[in-house]
């Protein structure tokens, strides 16, 4: 294409000559005639571009060559050095492990040199003098080093940290400074470590605690929060449970609990109430929780904010047998408390729990029942159900249930349910229907029949459905005087079997 736009330009010079040349020249001259300028313009254009991009070409190549060369030069270089010195690489890779053997030599060392210090504490520990004064220091060393974390939990443990521990509880019982110091470690050691906490109570140190309870000269009440804490640590695992729940540990909580306003701090507090709801959970322990009149207390204590739920928590463990019932139905006015708990809706936690308790009281007791149904339960249960979290709804809905169908076979035949559910009182509705009007003297008599406890309950549904819409509509933000629905009024009539549609 080049070529061709060359022989063009070459025959547009050609064409300047005069006419009288040869003829090859007038075919040149024709042939400048048959251009126009703007052809003329393009062919130059072309002619030209095309001899630049030949040339720039030929410079890329030129350059190209010399960086590859230039390249080639550079690597040559580079092996030579290598061939050099072939120890550069070598010697690098032998730096990086020369550092790395300095660091895990340090480690090394540090962790030496700490094993070595745990053992001189342990040695120290073990040391038979009548002085407890290096004792106590190595105690409270251990006490300090024990929550550093796991680790130094488990060595101290194998190096044989525990038995002196506890034998320091019997040494040394009029020394303040050194129980606390002995309790302290032996809580820290059992932090997280079932294995220290089963060997803390197999040496024996539940009884020497117990035996530090009974003094004569009583105790100290920093001794008296030690204890409890380490009765909230041990009673963490599960075989600790029926060893420390079948001693007098029980009872020492429990008097704890019920005068810490003048003795104990609140952390002691709470701290015992943690204990007393490991120790019910094992079934066997509640037998002696119960001995110790617990069960007054905790539901007394039922609006206090800072131990609420966790007393909640420990009658959730007593009411499933039937012992525990029988004693929480016996605190005068606990189901009326229970159920007012229903209605705190800024703490869920207790909601359930309360649920949960009446629930079990309900399914098992027909004077709990009684008594729920006297405390306006239906209401507290109708909000709960639709505004209260998953289980709590689940089990407001059980307990409706089993009120429903109780009052359904009290009062089935006042209420026309028939024969489905039990027997009428005077035979059936159609039986009871005469021709001559006697149907409704046949009423009036089921009415004259009908207690005085069944006309309560059934008042009682009746105005705790009401109120309940009230609330609803309260909590919607709908105008207070809204009429309630044909719906509703069917639902507050005298038939059992609508007065709780659950």
């Amino acid at each position: 294409m080049a070529n061709f736009h060359r022989n063009n330009v070459g025959n547009l010079v050609l064409g300047h000559h005069h006419a009288s040349k040869s003829a090859s020249v007038a075919g040149h001259f024709r042939l400048w005639n048959s251009h126009s300028a703007a052809s003329l313009r393009r062919l130059i254009f072309d002619a030209v571009s095309c001899g630049a991009s030949s040339r720039y070409t030929e410079r890329s190549n030129s350059d190209s060559e010399k960086h590859h060369h230039h390249h080639q030069q550079k690597q040559h270089h580079q092996q030579q050095q290598r061939k050099a010195n072939p120890n550069v690489r070598s010697e690098k890779l032998s730096d990086l492990l020369s550092i790395a053997e300095v660091e895990a030599d340090a480690e090394t060392q540090k962790k030496e040199e700490k094993l070595d210090e745990l053992k001189r504490l342990v040695k120290e520990l073990h040391r038979e003098e009548e002085d407890s004064t290096k004792k106590r220091e190595a105690a409270t060393k251990v006490r300090l080093l024990a929550k550093e974390g796991l680790e130094v939990r488990g060595t101290l443990a194998m190096l044989g940290a525990i038995p002196p521990l506890v034998a320091m509880l019997d040494a040394s019982q009029d020394d303040v400074e050194s129980l606390v110091a002995s309790l302290y470690a032996l809580l820290n050691l059992g932090i997280g470590n079932d294995a220290n906490k089963a060997a803390i109570v197999k040496v024996g140190s539940v009884e020497k605690m117990l035996k530090l309870i009974e003094s004569p000269d009583g105790l100290d009440s920093s001794v008296s929060e030690a204890i409890v804490a380490n009765f909230l640590g041990l009673s963490a695992l599960d075989s600790n449970k029926p060893i420390i729940g079948s001693s007098a540990a029980v009872s020492f909580l429990v008097r704890t609990l019920q005068s810490l306003d003048n003795k104990s701090s609140p952390q002691a507090k709470q701290d015992a109430l943690r204990a007393l709801y490991n120790l019910s959970i094992f079934p066997a322990n509640v037998a002696f929780i119960l001995e110790t009149g617990l069960v007054v207390f905790l539901v007394n204590s039922i609006g206090d904010m800072e131990v609420t739920e966790r007393t909640l928590a420990i009658l959730s463990n007593l009411v499933s047998i039937r012992e525990g019932r029988k004693a929480i139905s016996a605190v005068p006015d606990a189901i009326p408390i229970l159920v007012d708990v229903l209605n705190w809706t800024d703490s869920l936690e207790c909601q359930e729990k309360a649920s949960y308790i009446l629930m079990l009281m309900a399914h098992k007791s027909y004077g709990d029942k009684q008594a729920m149904i006297e405390a306006g339960i239906a209401s507290s249960l109708l909000e709960l159900s639709l505004l209260g979290t998953t289980l709590a709804q689940k089990r407001a809905s059980r307990i409706l249930e089993i009120l429903r169908v109780d009052k359904g076979k009290q009062v089935s035949g006042s209420y026309g349910l028939g024969a489905a559910v039990s027997a009428p009182i005077c035979g059936s509705s159609s039986a009871c229907a005469k021709p001559d009007g006697g149907g409704k003297e046949c009423f009036e008599e089921e009415e004259d029949m009908m207690s005085e406890e069944k006309k309560a309950v059934k008042q009682l549904v009746q105005q705790s459905l009401q109120n309940n819409m009230r609330k609803i509509v309260k909590r919607a933000n709908l105008p207070q005087d809204i009429v309630p629905s044909d719906h509703f009024k069917s639902l507050t009539s005298s038939s059992t079997s609508k007065s709780l549609p659950f």
